[in-house]
């Protein structure tokens, strides 16, 4: 290894002076998560309405001026739309993630994988429309099945909400094999 340069290397006095590293804040203190964009990102995903920038700010662990600028590079790029102006609040625009949920998997996986992953959906899909004898989980009275079959209204709760992630699955999976891209990453979700 080379020397460092002499004006670079430590003299005498600062060599005795050496400072405490015991006495500093350890690393992982100071270094917390991952970078800050990514823990503004992480705090929009948790919420389902319009949301202040003072609440992201508070779940995303950072100032209220951090999370200003986050939010508007967030807009430019179409993962929040602005709701209101005064006070300022954000929602996540769902036509852009579920556009990167598509782009995200016809880069990781192969179209046979994609076909596969379709079957296994549908599947499911056709298991839970026999179990519960009806056309689409919307169809299902949670209570009067819980009750016809003597199960937990939990229980049942659990399985139709597991079939309709079960359906968008197979939404977002016949869409990354078709290439259909509508052009929607960049505007606003219907509600």
């Amino acid at each position: 290894m080379k020397k460092p340069r002499e004006e670079l290397q430590a003299d005498a006095a600062e060599r005795r002076n050496a400072p405490n590293f015991d006495a500093l804040t350890p690393p992982e203190d100071v270094v917390r998560g991952g970078r800050t964009r990514d823990d503004f990102f992480d705090a929009i995903l948790t919420f389902d309405s319009p949301t202040t920038v003072e609440e992201v700010a508070e779940r995303a662990e950072h100032g209220v001026d951090a999370a200003r600028e986050y939010l508007e590079w967030f807009e430019r790029m179409g993962v929040v739309t602005r709701v209101t102006e005064a006070p300022a609040t954000y929602e996540r625009n769902e036509a852009y993630l579920q556009w990167r949920r598509i782009q995200h998997l016809q880069e990781q996986y192969s179209q046979d994988e994609l076909l596969e992953f379709l079957q296994a959906a549908t599947d499911r899909d056709e298991s839970y429309a026999t179990e519960f004898d009806v056309d689409a989980p919307e169809d299902v009275s949670i209570t009067a099945y819980a009750r016809e079959h003597d199960q937990r209204v939990e229980d049942v709760w659990e399985d139709v909400s597991l079939w309709m992630t079960t359906r968008r699955r197979i939404a977002l999976l016949e869409r990354a094999l078709t290439g259909v891209d509508d052009g929607a990453a960049g505007q606003q979700s219907p509600a």
